[in-house]
């Protein structure tokens, strides 16, 4: 091989860099999760959306990364790549973490979430037979194995199109002529 070729062999891979990546963004996650547990917090909406911001993050931090040890290049197939293997390893570590916690530590949690969406559907005015029908509903997905498996494909998807697109704005090609 000559000295061209091994100079554009990538220092690190996507997949080392997701993986790593992926379980610091689910450390990150689960001890966010565990604070809005304790706290009685994991009913507020608004917390929860917070949430999504921790894979941006990571996807970000781990972009940075990859580019750092490649001499500043990643090409938009690399980020993608990375930044769906962050979401996905970190949606796997934080669901098992989620499974475990409500259905060993703390099942009340479950019934925490029902009284909190019953509560908010009663005030926005809906008959009892709607909440019962809704509840109904919302429950064959509430139970920690539904979580856990609903977690995980949500964490592929959403990781996937996050990294479309934050692999669109952060890629910088290599020059095809050096």
């Amino acid at each position: 091989m000559n000295e061209q070729a091994i100079m554009h062999e990538p220092a690190v891979t996507p997949s080392s860099v997701g993986i790593r990546y992926g379980v610091i963004t689910a450390f990150i996650s689960i001890i966010f999760s565990l604070i809005l547990y304790v706290t009685g917090l994991h009913t507020n909406k608004g917390l929860s959306y917070a949430s999504m911001i921790i894979p941006i993050i990571g996807i970000v931090l781990a972009y940075n990364y990859f580019k750092k040890e490649n001499g500043g290049f990643m090409s938009y197939g690399q980020g993608l790549g990375t930044g769906t293997i962050v979401t996905a390893v970190s949606g796997v570590l934080s669901g098992l973490f989620t499974y475990i916690y409500l259905k060993f530590v703390d099942p009340n949690v479950l019934e925490q979430i029902r009284n909190s969406s019953i509560e908010e559907m009663e005030n926005k005015g809906m008959s009892d037979e709607q909440i019962e029908q809704a509840v109904s509903m919302t429950e064959k997905f509430t139970t920690p194995e539904m979580m856990l498996v609903m977690g995980l494909i949500g964490a592929v998807i959403l990781g996937f199109f996050l990294s479309l697109i934050i692999a669109a704005i952060m890629k910088r090609s290599r020059p095809e002529f050096e």
